[in-house]
């Protein structure tokens, strides 16, 4: 029997190393098909999942009680596995440069446990050849085996996306790749268990590596054209939701809005991509350019709160602002990598303390990695100004008296920033200074 047909007879395990919002689901779907050990080196998080929780709120607590994943701190627990699937963080550093520290710690934990006749999938985004120029001599110097003898590696990028409950692993294609034709059939059928659409197998692991880097830098560059369109248009008095709502009737327009650009994948990725061409002697010229413009939003919108503080007549030092939002997207705790405390910073170089309300986002993270402690809902009133930064579900639920509860009773000139574009915008030009991108 191979590996896929040990695993389906329940001889062998799967292992899942990460445990966030992207691993977590995958050990989840797997549990459902075979045997599954879910490993993530933080103990706090281990517990919550022992104990039923779901602190990213991607399966929920009742999945989390029913699963058969084995989920443990323990090193030693992945000896027991031989298809190990890679899905930690590849963050960047404060100069954008790729991080690859918690890829080469897993790796590292992973091949002194790796035995003989595994295989080893990569999910993290890196830029191309990572997998094979980095990962596997980490494997191979801490297990003392040989990649393509006595194990085997692949690579198949991670397409979750966090807090959508469409999109999610078994309803999209996954692109699977391997180091060689067997390796790439195992993998293959083993995701095949799991993803109803299907999966691609890609010509080679570099590929593979090369496709994912490419869809979020995609991605990435339309929103910054969306962008400096809403800066032209502002200045030009014109609104850039009407505008899009019209271009959108053609049929080959494409639907991007402006906005933040956060989160773990968009905002990092295109960096991944501009380092490996920089070795290569090439400058990026585009991908850079639609970075600088996404990475300078923030400022932007907290310079027009400040340019229309002073047409409302606001002192602008002290002034009551609230942030209504925190998350780097709608309805998902997670906040790492937010731009909203970009726009929390900007403010308070102003020498303005801006209140902050998510109900949404993980309170710990926040306080732990930015600071910030959160607010109550109730607490925002008197308020100069109101940002809604976030589309979370119960925001967008808000009608124009809720919205006038936040502010001063008398204040004639009330500002509203509705970043994302919730709100019709007809209802509170009469007695709003009204703002969007």
């Amino acid at each position: 029997m191979n590996l896929y047909e040990k695993i389906m007879s329940g001889a062998e395990k799967i292992s899942l190393i990460g445990l966030g919002y992207v691993g977590m689901p995958i050990a989840v779907a797997f549990a459902a098909k075979a045997k599954v050990i879910g490993f993530d080196l933080n103990k706090e998080k281990i517990e919550l999942y022992q104990s039923g929780f779901d602190p990213t709120k991607e399966v929920g607590n009742e999945v989390i009680k029913k699963t058969t994943v084995e989920f443990t701190s323990d090193p030693a627990s992945l000896k027991e596995a031989k298809f190990h699937i890679v899905a930690v963080p590849t963050p960047v550093t404060d100069d954008n440069i790729p991080d690859l520290s918690p890829l080469k710690g897993a790796s590292l934990i992973l091949g002194q446990n790796l035995v003989k006749g595994s295989i080893v999938v990569f999910e993290s985004t890196v830029y191309p050849g990572v997998t094979e120029d980095i990962c596997v001599p980490i494997l191979e110097a801490e297990s003392g085996l040989k990649c393509g003898i006595d194990f085997k590696v692949g690579y198949s990028p991670e397409r979750i996306n966090p807090g959508d409950k469409v999109h999610r692993l078994e309803t999209i294609i996954k692109v699977v790749a391997g180091m060689d034709e067997e390796s790439l059939d195992i993998i293959a059928k083993v995701y095949e268990l799991v993803v109803e659409a299907g999966v691609y197998r890609a010509e080679s692991i570099r590929v593979a590596e090369a496709a994912k880097v490419i869809e979020n830098s995609q991605r990435d560059i339309n929103i910054a054209f969306m962008n400096e369109l809403s800066i032209i248009f502002n200045k030009m008095g014109i609104d850039t939701k009407a505008v899009l709502k019209a271009a959108g009737t053609k049929w080959n327009f494409l639907n991007f809005s402006p906005g933040l650009v956060g989160g773990h994948c968009i905002g990092v990725d295109p960096y991944y991509l501009t380092y490996k061409a920089e070795e290569m002697g090439y400058h990026s010229q585009i991908i850079l350019a639609g970075r600088r413009i996404n990475d300078d939003m923030a400022r932007y919108v907290a310079e027009s709160l400040v340019k229309n503080l002073i047409k409302a007549d606001v002192p602008v030092k002290n002034a009551k602002i609230a942030i209504l939002g925190f998350t780097f997207k709608e309805n998902c705790p997670d906040t790492r990598n937010t731009k909203i405390i970009d726009i929390y910073k900007e403010l308070e170089e102003y020498g303005i303390k801006p209140i902050v309300v998510d109900p949404e986002a993980d309170i710990e993270e926040a306080k732990k990695f930015y600071r910030i402690d959160f607010t109550d809902l109730k607490n925002v009133k008197n308020m100069d100004a109101v940002i809604i930064a976030v589309a979370h579900q119960q925001f967008t639920l808000f009608d124009k008296a809720k919205i006038d509860s936040f502010f001063k009773q008398d204040n004639d000139k009330k500002i509203l920033m509705d970043l994302k574009g919730l709100f019709t915008r007809k209802d509170y030009e009469d007695d709003y200074i009204y703002w969007r991108l």
